[in-house]
């Protein structure tokens, strides 16, 4: 049996070796030393290549060019506030006293701007006015944009693109853990009923189509399994020129990478569901293989993390802290970019696979 795995490795190994050399030829050595290994980040037996932006940008396949942002309420090592008293914020009609840092403030940013008779808001402006307002209020947590692809962030800040014209989804998820001590929240429930009042009210989303988890009594529970089967049904029934939104207001925590994967710290950030003592947390791992990966295209989708420690809880490769002094989107360095090509490589070879034959 040695002899015989020994000879299979070798004809694997030589015709990897021949497909390399026709990816090259047709692709170029970026796209084959992202393919082999892409180096850096501890990846193993690839090259020491560091992979650039516009090399990324070149190669990747169309699996990993979906319409995919988020919005965050800190960065991966921050963590985020509940505010006690949102009356502050001047929301319309608002849903309780509590609320969450990064859900108040955006809708004060976004419900003035709907107001105002001037420009709409670009990202950049839209990030810098909720730190702004986070700042007054006397929170240091800064707000993130995160994507699948680059974005323009002098463009205009928008939930829902005007040029979808499909259904429009949604999953509101807010956890308060009643009775954690210490652990209880006040806020989130009312997250989500201010949110969803936004969405609808501003965006057309109707109430059929907005999926609601609250650990109130009165809602589905959102434990473990219900918000993975919440977030895999809602892609699954999306299509082309859908948008699916997503909002969750929760703890959300760090914990040690154990699969050595793209992390650029070495940890996974996670959600906490209401049941994670019993049943564990949603890593960010899940919740790419969950929403990213089987994501139809021209289906857009942003979600909203009002969360501890969820700069890169998607695990996007793009991100734009609005702290002021970005001014353009970058590869996000909480991630691993070299690793996450290498633990999406079977998808980048098989579509060079597919040119090659094709041609």
């Amino acid at each position: 049996m040695g002899l015989f795995n020994s000879l299979k490795q070798q004809a694997f190994d030589m015709a990897k070796e021949h497909a390399m050399k026709q990816i090259e030829q047709k692709f170029g050595s970026a796209a084959a030393g992202m393919i082999s290994g892409g180096g850096g980040g501890g990846g193993g037996g690839g090259s020491n290549h560091k992979v650039t932006q516009t090399e990324y940008e070149a190669n990747k396949p169309q699996e990993l060019r979906k319409d995919i942002r988020m919005l965050s309420g800190c960065q991966d090592h921050q963590t985020s506030a509940d505010v006690s008293n949102v009356s502050s914020f001047q929301l319309p009609d608002p849903c309780g006293r509590a609320g969450g840092a990064l859900t108040s403030t955006l809708l004060k940013v976004l419900y003035a701007d709907e107001k105002s008779s001037n420009e709409d808001l670009s990202f950049t402006e839209v990030l810098e006015k909720v730190r702004e307002f986070l700042q007054e209020s006397g929170y240091e947590q800064i707000p993130q944009l995160s994507s699948m692809n680059p974005i323009d962030v002098k463009t205009t800040f928008d939930l829902v693109p005007h040029t979808k014209r499909g259904t429009k989804r949604a999953v509101m998820i807010g956890i308060n853990y009643v009775g954690d001590n210490p652990g209880e929240l006040s806020g989130c429930w009312n997250d989500v009923g201010n949110m969803k009042n936004y969405i609808m009210d501003v965006h057309g989303f109707e109430e059929e189509n907005i999926v609601v988890l609250l650990d109130d009594g009165n809602h589905t529970e959102p434990t473990y399994e219900n918000i993975i089967n919440a977030y895999k049904t809602i892609v699954s029934q999306s299509e082309d020129g859908d948008c699916i939104f997503l909002h969750y207001s929760g703890h959300g925590t760090k914990i040690r990478d154990d699969d050595g994967g793209e992390e650029g710290d070495g940890y996974d950030e996670a959600l906490c569901p209401r049941d994670f003592q019993s049943a564990g947390m949603i890593r960010d791992d899940d919740l790419f293989d969950i929403l990213v990966k089987p994501l139809a295209d021209g289906v857009h989708m942003f979600s909203l993390m009002d969360c501890c420690h969820s700069g890169s809880i998607m695990d996007l490769p793009y991100s734009f802290k609005g702290d002021g002094n970005e001014t353009e989107m970058h590869l996000n360095p909480g991630v691993n970019i070299e690793m996450f090509i290498q633990q999406n490589s079977g998808k980048l070879f098989e579509f060079m696979q597919q040119q090659l034959m094709g041609n």
